[in-house]
C-alpha cells in the first residue's frame, strides 16, 4: 500500500498533536515548579516583613534609650563638676 495524500496529511497532524499533548503535559510538571517556587518567595517575603517589623521595633527601642541618656548625661556632669561634701560626724 502506498501513503497517498490523504495518508500523509493524517500522519502530519497526529504527529502535530501528540507533540501538543506532550508538551502540554509538560506544562503542568512546570506549573507545579512555579507554583513551589512562588510558594518560597511568599515564606521568604514574610520572613523579610517579620526582620523589618523586628528591627524597627529595636531602632526605636535604641532611640528611646539614648534619649534617656541625653537627658541623664546634664545630671551626670553636673554632679561631678559640684564641690565635694564634706561628710558629717
Amino acid at each position: 500500500m502506498f501513503p497517498t495524500k490523504q495518508h500523509l496529511t493524517t500522519a502530519r497532524t497526529l504527529g502535530v498533536a501528540i507533540v501538543a499533548a506532550v508538551g502540554l503535559a509538560s506544562c503542568a510538571t512546570y506549573d507545579d515548579d512555579f507554583a513551589r517556587v512562588n510558594s518560597r518567595l511568599d515564606t521568604l517575603d514574610s520572613r523579610v516583613q517579620d526582620a523589618a517589623q523586628s528591627a524597627e521595633s529595636a531602632n526605636q527601642a535604641a532611640q528611646r534609650a539614648n534619649s534617656r541618656l541625653d537627658s541623664l548625661e546634664g545630671r551626670v556632669q553636673q554632679l561631678e563638676s559640684s564641690p565635694s561634701r564634706v561628710p558629717r560626724g
